[in-house]
């Protein structure tokens, strides 16, 4: 639906200021418009226009300059009504595929590896979020002795995570006490999630019969079950992946030693940029934040575009942050089919 804020002149001519300003990072006045775009009006007729723009809250007019820069509103105009995102290119499409699949199919892995390469073909900082993990589902565990009064246990999930947990035992447990809890625990726990696991794990156990060296470590579980299957309750900013910031670093936007500042510490603390992409795992399709409609979440002026990825019952999200002055077109296309990789990756 079209703003009914704006002729369709003001349409074109908010495109053409926006397209400019994301190709140059300048300004754009009335003249450069007039040379760079066939508008069919003359650059008084412009200069008018993007007055009334100005008026409407879609240009701001910076105080060192005679051009005008887009505003967040301007922003999402243009995405929600005049973009026109056009499909990948064969050769972008084969390289993501080369680089997301080159490695392990864990989905850290693969994460680290979408991350990386979107920022690489944006030139944006690649992001990625891991799925929730209290709906994943155990494939299978491990006990593995790790020191006489330590064990290690080992949780296979479904999709390729791995997760490890360290249990204290009063004292040396023999081989085959192991192996038998191990064997127990994989016969009843085996194909349930680990929020199911964890509300249901006494009622599982509590009829198992072991040998007498078993029975004591199976106790452990009984009576700690809560705390050792409680996986989801780590920070969530663990599982925010990261490429590199190093490649925000060199855009205009951050010449500033304030916006260094917050993007570092940003990428550093995680906690709100884990809360941002927690919220947006549910949005159906590319998911589009721009500047101030991050609240203080993130610093001014950044955009995050972001798209949903699955691996069986569990999804995350995949995507990109940059400056508000970014190029959605090839943004979009790179996150919607990063995104789709991901999900056949897993898969």
């Amino acid at each position: 639906m079209q703003s009914p804020e704006l002729t369709e002149r003001e349409r074109q001519i908010l495109e053409a200021v926006i397209r400019s300003y994301v190709e140059t990072a300048e300004p754009a006045g009335s003249r450069t418009i007039s040379r760079r775009f066939v508008l069919g009006v003359s650059p008084a007729t412009i200069r008018n226009t993007m007055s009334d723009l100005e008026e409407k809250g879609f240009l701001f007019h910076p105080h060192t300059s005679a051009g005008r820069i887009p505003t967040d509103k301007a922003y999402r105009v243009y995405v929600d009504e005049l973009l026109r995102v056009q499909p990948l290119e064969r050769v972008e499409r084969f390289q993501l595929a080369q680089e997301i699949s080159a490695g392990g199919f864990a989905i850290e892995s693969i994460l680290r590896r979408a991350a990386q390469s979107l920022g690489v073909l944006t030139q944006e900082l690649g992001v990625a979020l891991g799925p929730r993990m209290e709906q994943a589902v155990l494939e299978k565990l491990e006990l593995v002795r790790l020191t006489t009064e330590k064990l290690i246990l080992v949780l296979t999930l479904r999709g390729g995570a791995v997760r490890t947990i360290f249990i204290e035992v009063p004292g040396e447990i023999a081989d085959e006490a192991l192996l038998e809890v191990q064997v127990v625990l994989n016969e009843r726990l085996a194909g349930l999630s680990l929020l199911e696991i964890r509300q249901s794990l006494g009622t599982r156990l509590r009829d198992a019969t072991t040998a007498t060296g078993a029975k004591e470590l199976l106790n452990i579980f009984l009576q700690e079950g809560d705390a050792l299957f409680d996986v989801p309750v780590v920070d969530d900013s663990e599982a925010v992946v990261l490429g590199q910031a190093s490649l925000l670093a060199e855009k205009p936007e951050f010449a500033s030693g304030e916006q260094m500042r917050r993007l570092i510490e940003m990428t550093e603390t995680r906690a709100e940029l884990a809360t941002l992409l927690r919220n947006r795992s549910s949005a159906t399709g590319v998911s589009i934040s721009i500047g101030s409609e991050h609240g203080s979440a993130l610093p001014g002026g950044l955009t995050v575009v972001t798209a949903e990825y699955h691996t069986g019952s569990l999804s995350g999200v995949i995507g990109v942050i940059g400056p508000t002055r970014m190029s959605y077109e090839k943004v979009i296309a790179l996150v919607t089919h990063t995104s789709s990789l991901v999900t056949d990756l897993l898969a």
